[in-house]
């Protein structure tokens, strides 16, 4: 058997993860004909068949999807590598790729990102915003540093720091300003509009309303908080949100405001990263720096009109 590469590992695993020569040829910053022949060149050297080819796309072989673990060890272990010296250095330097649930990240990353620059100059930093799944596996594939989620994730591979708790407030039509806030048993009888499946928000509005996390599909879900606001302003539903998207997704709608009574429903945020990360020393000082931020964060007001 040939040597085999890092590069071609780094295009296997590309290739494997996209289905597609095309896409992963743009994540590899590199022609797709010249990464189809460092395939072609990786199975002689195996002497194994990676990929089942199709018209449209390629799926892993049943050897392929054994390799493809293996590959992802390796391609982690290299990239801990460098995390190792770079921890070893004074100071926050180097790339930091962070993860962000899209129910956070609008609202606080303006924030993070200003003060991580301030305080920690030498950083390079590089945000994924996608959801809580993708970003559980895309950290244990080693491809994020860290990730900011809703807890808990309950990973065993995963240290976890909760950072804040933030609370969820009713977002009615303007029309019913002033109206008693309903209780989460009456919300069960109200159009609720969701976020779509997926998101991790949408199952903490279902579980505070002690609803069946698979509903009939009513048509009404959104694809973010912000449209689901504008659909409350339009009279389809009501809906909830997390304190800190509050004036950012209602300033423009005609909404009203409206807090729960204690306990109020909320959600712990917080940052996870793998045990194994050299750079653990380094990302609890980030996490204090996330604290800062949100605790900087404008919240929602006590009750009010909207829009």
């Amino acid at each position: 058997m040939k040597n085999l590469t890092l590069k071609q590992f780094r295009y296997f695993e590309a290739l494997a993860r996209t289905g597609h020569f095309g896409r992963a040829a743009d994540i590899c910053g590199i022609s797709q004909p010249a990464l189809s022949m460092q395939i072609k060149e990786l199975e002689l050297s195996l002497g194994a068949v990676l990929f089942e080819r199709g018209p449209r796309q390629v799926q892993l072989s049943p050897f392929g999807e054994s390799f493809a673990g293996r590959v992802r060890d390796i391609l982690r272990s290299v990239d801990e590598l460098g995390d190792l010296a770079r921890a070893s250095q004074d100071g926050m330097v180097g790339r930091l790729r962070i993860g962000v649930i899209p129910t956070i990240a609008p609202y606080l990353l303006p924030r993070l990102i200003a003060r991580l620059q301030d305080q920690h100059a030498g950083l390079d930093l590089h945000v994924r915003e996608t959801l809580t799944p993708r970003l559980i596996a895309e950290l244990s594939e080693g491809r994020i540093d860290t990730a900011i989620v809703a807890l808990p994730v309950s990973e065993p591979a995963f240290t976890e720091v909760a950072l804040f708790d933030e609370n969820f407030v009713l977002i009615r039509p303007e029309a019913e300003a002033g109206r008693p806030v309903p209780s989460p048993e009456a919300l069960r009888e109200m159009r609720l509009l969701l976020l779509e499946e997926g998101h991790c928000f949408r199952d903490q509005a279902l579980s505070f309303c002690s609803l069946p996390t698979v509903r009939p599909h009513e048509g009404l879900d959104g694809s973010s908080l912000s449209t689901l606001v504008q659909m409350v302003g339009a009279g389809l539903g009501v809906t909830l949100l997390p304190d800190m998207a509050v004036g950012v997704e209602t300033r423009s709608a005609d909404v009203t405001v409206a807090r729960f009574p204690a306990p109020e429903p909320a959600r712990t945020i917080g940052m996870i990263w793998r045990k194994t990360s050299p750079l653990a020393d380094q990302l609890h000082i980030i996490a204090q720096v996330v604290k800062e931020a949100a605790s900087a964060a404008p919240r929602g007001p006590s009750s009010s009109r909207a829009g």
